[in-house]
């Protein structure tokens, strides 16, 4: 029982995070500060959300840590998204080839 107890209140939680913005705000937000951190938000929880995993995929964190720095050294010089994750798996594939024979 205390289980739908749990999910009933993190079910309400979610619902209102997401309700009382749109009832509680309803003119266009002026404010330079706040309109840059609403514009960042997707941004910093798309990088929460990917750079742990990226760096635990791999079988050895060191080739995950590997592909990222190739990534971000590939992206930063203008290569499109598939040249970019094709090189970041052939790096992580390296690296872990490599690792294992050590």
């Amino acid at each position: 029982m205390n289980v739908y107890v749990y999910i009933l209140i993190a079910a309400v939680v979610s619902f209102l995070i997401r309700v009382l913005p749109l009832t509680l705000i309803r003119r266009q937000i002026t404010n330079r500060f706040l309109r840059s951190f609403l514009y960042y938000v997707p941004y910093v929880t798309l990088a929460v959300m990917t750079f742990p995993a990226i760096v635990t995929a791999a079988q050895y964190p060191a080739a995950g840590v590997a592909a990222l720095l190739v990534g971000v050294v590939l992206a930063w010089l203008g290569a499109g998204l598939f040249p970019v994750a094709v090189s970041c798996c052939a790096s992580v594939f390296l690296a872990e080839l490599l690792l294992s024979a050590l």
